[in-house]
Parts: C-alpha cells; structure tokens; sequence
C-alpha cells in the first residue's frame, strides 16, 4: 500500500527561488534514496477561510505564499527506511538547520497518511 508524507509550508515571496534550489536538491536525493515521486507545488486558488484554510494554517503573512508538496512511498515501512537514509546524507545537512531555511519551520505542516481509497 503506497504512503504519501504531506506537507504545507509559508514561504516568503522574495525566497521562492532559494526555496525551489533547496526542493530540486531535496527531490533529487529523496528519490536516489528510493521515494517514489517528490513534488512541489505554489499556491494558486487557496482563499483565506472564515474558520480554516491553507493559509491560516501556516499563519500565512502578506509576503508570502503557500507550497504544498508530497513525497510517495511503497509503504510507511518503505518511508522510513528512505527517511534514515535521507537524514544522514551530508548533501542536506544545510537544509536540516532552521537558521538555513528559506522559510520559517515552525509553521510548516506535516504528516504521514495511508490510503484511503484508490479510484
């Protein structure tokens, strides 16, 4: 059963093109270590809600925008194994300190899901 880590993430207008260089490295050792698909998406139609959005989620502020991505595994075993490889390869090392984010870590979202329904 295939399993997806899903994330939200603010990340300021003026740091996209930092925050793309970091996904591209990111996508690219994520699947050498075996991830079956890594993606990154911008925000195009995420309204702020009444009670909740994509945008309240992450406390979004005016300078900002919503990325939304996800990585795919075979399985959450699969994921884990992945994500210990990916931990330890020195090519991430930079991204792994929050002072070297172009984004602010605190309010970004994140889970593990299983399927639910495939259609």
């Amino acid at each position: 059963m295939r399993y997806v880590d899903g994330f939200i993430v603010p990340v300021p207008k003026k740091k996209l093109a930092a925050y793309r260089r970091q996904a591209r490295k990111a996508g690219r050792v994520w699947r050498e270590h075996g991830a079956l698909d890594y993606r990154e998406y911008i925000a195009d139609d995420v309204k702020v809600g009444k009670l909740t959005s994509f945008p309240r989620s992450v406390k979004l502020k005016p300078d900002e925008t919503v990325v939304f991505s996800w990585i795919t595994y075979k399985s959450r075993a699969h994921r884990d194994r992945v994500n210990a490889k990916v931990m330890k390869d020195k090519r991430l090392a930079d991204m792994m300190d929050p002072k070297n984010l172009p984004f602010d870590g605190k309010r970004m979202i994140y889970g593990g899901f299983k399927i639910l329904e495939k259609a």
